[in-house]
C-alpha cells in the first residue's frame, strides 16, 4: 500500500517535533517535508536516521515541490489561516491541532474545503483520553444544573481558557440543551482568568511544571462528580494525530472534533 505522504507545519515547536518523529514512526505515513518560520538548515534530517527531508519557511515552494498529501499543522493562528489558503490552492488535505480559531476563521476553512475537494480536520484536542473527557461530560451534563471547569497549562500557551475548555462547556450546553445554573453569590460568577459561558465558569491556570490538564466539576444536592483528564506528555496527540492523517484522507469538506472520526 502506498504510503500517506506528510508535510509538518511548525516542524521545529514542540508538538511539531513529535509529530515529526510520529510521522517517521508509522508504517502508513512518509514524511516528505517540513515547514516553520525559524530554518536552521534547508533539510530536515529524520529522527530515525533514515535520511532527510527539505526545510523551508515557504510552504507554497514545499508543496510544489513534495506533492504531499496531507499538511499537518501545529503553530499559531495568524500563521495557519494563510497555510489553510495556501493548502487549499494546491488541493491538498489538512490536519489542524492549532487553538485561538475565530468562528469566521472556522466557517472560511470550510468554504475552502468544499471549494477545493479537499479534508479539513480541526481538533482542540488530540489526546484521546481529552475527547473521551469531553464525551462523558456531555453526558453527565445533562443531569447537573451546576459545573464548573479547571483547564492548567504551562506558562507558555497562548491561549486562555484553552480550546479545549471552550468547546467542553459548549458541547455540554448543547446536550444539555439549555445554559447551566449560575453561581448563588452574586458577584462571583466571573473566574480571574478565564471566561464564562453560559452558566459554566471556565478557570484557567498557567504556571511552569504543567503540560495540559482539565478537570470538568459538576454539582448537585450532596453531590459532586469529577471528570478530569491528565497530559504529562505531547506523545498523548499522537495516535489522534495519525487517525487523522489517515481519516482526511477518505473525507472530503470541514471535520471539527476528533469525536466524529471516534463515531462519539
Amino acid at each position: 500500500m502506498e504510503r500517506i505522504k506528510v508535510v509538518v507545519y511548525g516542524a521545529s515547536g514542540r508538538v511539531g517535533q513529535e509529530v515529526v518523529k510520529a510521522v517517521c514512526r508509522e508504517t502508513e505515513t512518509q514524511l516528505v517535508g517540513a515547514v516553520d518560520v525559524i530554518v536552521p538548515a534547508e533539510q530536515l534530517t529524520l529522527p530515525d536516521g533514515s535520511g532527510k527531508v527539505p526545510f523551508s519557511d515557504d510552504l507554497a515552494a514545499i508543496l510544489d515541490s513534495c506533492q504531499p498529501d496531507v499538511i499537518v499543522d501545529f503553530s499559531i493562528a495568524r500563521a495557519s489561516m494563510p497555510a489553510v489558503r495556501t493548502a487549499s490552492r494546491h488541493g491538498v488535505n489538512m490536519v489542524i491541532g492549532t487553538t485561538g480559531f475565530t468562528a469566521d476563521d472556522l466557517d472560511e476553512m470550510k468554504k475552502l474545503a468544499e471549494a477545493n475537494e479537499i479534508g479539513i480536520v480541526v481538533a482542540p484536542n488530540f489526546a484521546l483520553g481529552a475527547v473521551l473527557m469531553m464525551h462523558l461530560a456531555k453526558i453527565a451534563g445533562k443531569y447537573f444544573d451546576h459545573a464548573e471547569i479547571i483547564e492548567l497549562h504551562h506558562d507558555r500557551k497562548m491561549d486562555a481558557p484553552s480550546g479545549t475548555s471552550q468547546t467542553t462547556a459548549r458541547d455540554m450546553i448543547k446536550a444539555r440543551g439549555k445554559p447551566f445554573l449560575p453561581p448563588a453569590v452574586p458577584g462571583e460568577d466571573s473566574p480571574a482568568r478565564g471566561k464564562s459561558i453560559e452558566g459554566i465558569n471556565i478557570h484557567s491556570v498557567r504556571l511552569p511544571g504543567q503540560m495540559a490538564h482539565q478537570e470538568v466539576i459538576l454539582g448537585g444536592d450532596g453531590q459532586t462528580l469529577r471528570i478530569r483528564h491528565d497530559q504529562i506528555s505531547r506523545e498523548a496527540f499522537m495516535p489522534g494525530v495519525l487517525l487523522a492523517v489517515k481519516e482526511v484522507m477518505k473525507r472530503k469538506g470541514f471535520i471539527y472534533g476528533l469525536d466524529k472520526l471516534l463515531g462519539l
